[in-house]
């Protein structure tokens, strides 16, 4: 019997418009070349050198091997929510109802993709920052939306401008999605900043979306302000928090969102069909890491972060035709290169097949991107001091 070619049957358009993801696709051809015996300095995913912290990898597996391993709640185990709660007013100055303003999610992509299945229909335009997160735009599009692309110019500290955000604004604007710290210029919004932003949602009735996955890891004399926390903005804010960078847990895929009451009911439902649950035992460990006061195995850890930062960028910084400031928050040195007259992209594969360090192109994170290179500053001292040296002669 002849079996009919699947191929042939056609895949959805959705896949034909998504472009991959430039910092997985760069990490994961980095793997390639190092299993072939290639001596690869990856600077292209956020994964820091640390492994996750003993106590958290404990905590977990204790919970595990008692037992704990089957499906949650689709919210998410009681205690998990309620150690969010207690970080969130902690950390950030939020009181939130564990019942009824939580939900755990698989890290911030998960967080962002029931976001936007729970608010947006099929045409509803959704504003993003130019440079963004490569994976905002296609999630958007996966699902109808229509991504905005707003820019943050250089001469504007990559942060947006009020009449250029209010210009975006059309009839079917549904939302506002921005990261802070920001991935991956570095920034992190003051409270002026994040007013810009909370007056057009007010104006124009706009929900706003928050990723704020580096909120923990801001450096000098910057502060993570929450959006949410803004007069206006709690009863239409949607705020993604987890574990996957500040506590060097990508792995675990685990995280939460914090959101009005009617947002977060239609979360519930779309994970219970989507992924039933986030796994039992990560909910623990992550209870672990959120529920009391950074221990001292995360608060050293970051203070390496901080040194790593400031040496690699200083380097960079330091190359011909570079100019690489110290993040305000998040881990990745955003390096000028416009005086080279190099474009991004064949400069960074040509760094990569021909140095050996991988880096992702700015012009992957949108059209203001060009020019730039996005490098993970969180490596090992080790692989830091490579790189380096290898970018010297890539620059010469």
């Amino acid at each position: 019997m002849k079996t009919e070619n699947t191929t042939s049957l056609g895949l959805a358009n959705r896949i034909h418009a998504a472009p991959e993801s430039a910092t997985v696709r760069i990490a994961d051809l980095a793997k390639k070349l190092r299993r072939r015996g290639e001596d690869v300095v990856d600077f292209s995913a956020g994964r820091a050198f640390e492994d996750t912290p003993k106590d958290i990898c404990n905590t977990a597996s204790k919970a595990m091997m008692s037992g704990d391993t089957h499906q949650t709640m689709a919210q998410g185990k009681p205690e998990y929510r309620e150690a969010v709660a207690k970080k969130l007013k902690r950390e950030n100055g939020i009181d939130a109802d564990p019942e009824s303003e939580i939900i755990a999610t698989f890290g911030c992509k998960n967080g962002l993709t029931l976001s936007l299945l729970a608010t947006i229909n099929p045409g509803d335009e959704v504003i993003l920052e130019d440079p963004g997160f490569v994976s905002y735009a296609p999630t958007i599009q996966f699902f109808g939306g229509v991504p905005v692309p707003v820019p943050l110019r250089p001469e504007n500290n990559h942060r947006w401008d009020e009449e250029e955000l209010r210009a975006a604004v059309t009839d079917r604007t549904k939302a506002i999605l921005f990261c802070s710290p920001h991935n991956p210029t570095g920034v992190v919004h003051t409270p002026e900043n994040l007013e810009i932003i909370s007056r057009v949602a007010i104006e124009k009735n706009l929900y706003v979306i928050s990723d704020e996955i580096y909120e923990r890891v801001v450096w000098g004399r910057h502060r993570h302000t929450c959006i949410s926390t803004l007069p206006g903005m709690k009863e239409r804010s949607i705020t993604l928090m987890g574990l996957t960078k500040t506590a060097s847990m990508g792995g675990w895929r685990v995280g939460f969102a914090y959101a009005p009451e009617p947002v977060i009911k239609a979360m519930i439902t779309l994970q219970q069909h989507l992924a039933t649950c986030v796994s039992s035992f990560t909910q623990v460990g992550a209870a672990h890491a959120f529920g009391e006061e950074p221990g001292p195995e995360l608060t050293t850890m970051w203070k390496n972060w901080e040194r790593r930062c400031e040496y690699m960028t200083g380097e960079l910084d330091k190359l011909p035709g570079v100019s690489c400031a110290m993040p305000e928050g998040g881990f990745y040195g955003w390096a000028d290169i416009r005086e080279t007259g190099k474009a991004s992209e064949p400069f960074a594969e040509k760094l990569l097949t021909e140095h050996h360090v991988a880096v992702v192109p700015g012009a992957a994170f949108g059209k203001q991107g060009e020019g730039f290179l996005r490098i993970t500053c969180v490596k090992s001292d080790q692989e830091l001091e490579k790189g380096i040296e290898r970018m010297k002669k890539a620059f010469a």
